[in-house]
Parts: structure tokens; C-alpha cells; sequence
């Protein structure tokens, strides 16, 4: 399946063109907060503006132009801007940080670590997002409180959050103008395009130099991300196209392919039991 030409927001353009206006507008302001990431993790892969340009393509080969038909305006505004927002958690303001741990729930995977380390605000990004988004609503013009929630939880569930649980997704939730956001459906959708964001192309060559890499970690975790040349989604299956020579490398990339399996398998039951749509998609391939 090839790239649908951002068909999420032509169709928000056609349904409701002040929705569509109060997106583009929101990111002049997101344009400066994704490039943030980088004074925190200068040796880390893209997370800018055309991360979010790859996640929202990734979406719209998810769902296909049927599903994005029956979307409506609300639904594909929540979307986009859970596309753009996701990741503003990487490069927040330390006093922002500081005022978010005491919000945040940390769990095992703080195991220990000071919780201004900048691993941490890696592990927890997500929520230090939804954190951020509803400090600062005020930037983005949200149209109500409910499309701000719906943000905040869609983008917040592209990592680990329990999209089972009713009070934070509610299965629909409903808007003043009678639309309905389903919100735990989204939220599948943004999780499974961010997960299989890992081919080269996240790694932008305007700005790789592998001389950067400090760390043995670093290096094999960049080095995973060049031997994977291309990634396509068909209907049935999503394809990792591989080309590499080190067995230490290949060894990484199949077991991201079990994570990513994992991954596509809890969002697909999310999509079956929270939702009437489904993601048809079935299974991780290699091809090397």
C-alpha cells in the first residue's frame, strides 16, 4: 500500500475548513516545540516536524480512504493534532519538568534512576506530553475542553498506556455538536504508526553523522535503523525491507520485529473490541 497524500487533512480541509484552519495554525507554535528534543537528545532519531509529517502518512495507510470517509471532522482534527503533539514531552523546560514528575505516575521502568535523567523523560514522554498539551492548551486554540482531552489521550496512548481502561479512553466520547471521538480506535492508530516509524529514513540525512554516537548502545541502535532500507505497509501485512552484513545488527532488528508483532496484535484487539473499524494489517515481515 503506498502513501495516500495526506489524506487525513484534505478530508478535515473538505469537512470543516475553520477545524482545518485552527490545525495549521497550531503549528507555527509546534514547529519550534519538536526541534526542543534535540538539546536533550542530540544523538537520538528524528523527532521534528517530519517525524510527525511520517507518523501522519502511516495513518492514513492504517486506516485507508474508506475508514478516513467515515471519519468525521472531529475525529481527523484529534488525530493530527495528537500526530503533532506527541512528542513535545522530549523537550520540555526543566521547570516545566520539574512540575510535571509530580504529576506523572512513575513506575518499574524508573527502576531506580533519578528522575531528572534524561532516560527518564524518554520513558515517560508521553506523559510528559499530555502534561505539557494541558498546561499550554491555551497555544493550540483548541475548539472545547472534550477535543483537548481527546489530544491529549490520543497522543498520550502512542506509548505505554492501557487503552483498555474506559475512564481515560472512553470507547466514544461525545461532542456538543453530536460527534463522537473514538478515542481508544485513535489512540491504536498513533501507537502502531509511531512503532513502525524504524526505517532509514527516520534517521534524516541532513542531520546523520555517526561520528556523534557515543555509545556502543547508540551506535547498534542507528546502525538498526540504516539496514532497514524501507518499510511498506500492504493490506495484510506490514514489510521491513533489511540489508546487512552484521549479524550483531540483524540480531536487534528481529527483535524489534517480535516488539513490533506485539505491538500490531494489541492494537488490532483494541481496534476489534473498542470500535466498529478494524486494522486489517495481520503480521510483521522480514525481508532480507
Amino acid at each position: 500500500m503506498e502513501g495516500t497524500d495526506f489524506l487525513i487533512e484534505q478530508r478535515l480541509r473538505e469537512l470543516d475548513p475553520e477545524l482545518h484552519k485552527r490545525f495549521t495554525e497550531s503549528l507555527f507554535v509546534l514547529q519550534k516545540l519538536l526541534s526542543d528534543y534535540l538539546i536533550l537528545f542530540p544523538e537520538f532519531t528524528d523527532h521534528t516536524e517530519a517525524h510527525s509529517l511520517a507518523i501522519i502518512d502511516y495513518c492514513n495507510n492504517f486506516l485507508g480512504p474508506e475508514t478516513v470517509a467515515d471519519m468525521n471532522a472531529d475525529e481527523l482534527y484529534a488525530l493530527l493534532m495528537a500526530c503533532y503533539v506527541h512528542d513535545v514531552g522530549m523537550g520540555i523546560s526543566e521547570k516545566d519538568y520539574h512540575e510535571f514528575c509530580t504529576q506523572v505516575q512513575f513506575d518499574d521502568r524508573l527502576d531506580g534512576k533519578d528522575p531528572t535523567d534524561a532516560d527518564v523523560i524518554r520513558a515517560y514522554h508521553n506523559d510528559f506530553s499530555a502534561c505539557f498539551v494541558r498546561k499550554y492548551a491555551q497555544l493550540f486554540d483548541f475548539p472545547s475542553e472534550a477535543h483537548e482531552f481527546a489530544v491529549i489521550q490520543i497522543a498520550r496512548g502512542h506509548r505505554k498506556a492501557d487503552l483498555f481502561d474506559e475512564d481515560e479512553y472512553p470507547t466514544e466520547l461525545i461532542l456538543d455538536n453530536g460527534n463522537t471521538i473514538e478515542v481508544p480506535f485513535l489512540a491504536a492508530i498513533l501507537r502502531l504508526a509511531d512503532e513502525v516509524n524504524v526505517a532509514r529514513d527516520r534517521n534524516s540525512k541532513l542531520t546523520f553523522d555517526a561520528t556523534r554516537y557515543s555509545t556502543e548502545k547508540q551506535r547498534l541502535e542507528n546502525a538498526k535503523h540504516e539496514a532497514i532500507k524501507k518499510m511498506t505497509i500492504y493490506p495484510d501485512r506490514i514489510v521491513l525491507d533489511v540489508e546487512t552484513d552484521d549479524l550483531e545488527v540483524y540480531a536487534l532488528i528481529a527483535k524489534l520485529a517480535i516488539k513490533l508483532q506485539r505491538t500490531l496484535e494489541y492494537c488490532r484487539r483494541v481496534a476489534r473490541e473498542r470500535s466498529d473499524r478494524a486494522i486489517t494489517q495481520k503480521k510483521i515481515v522480514l525481508n532480507s
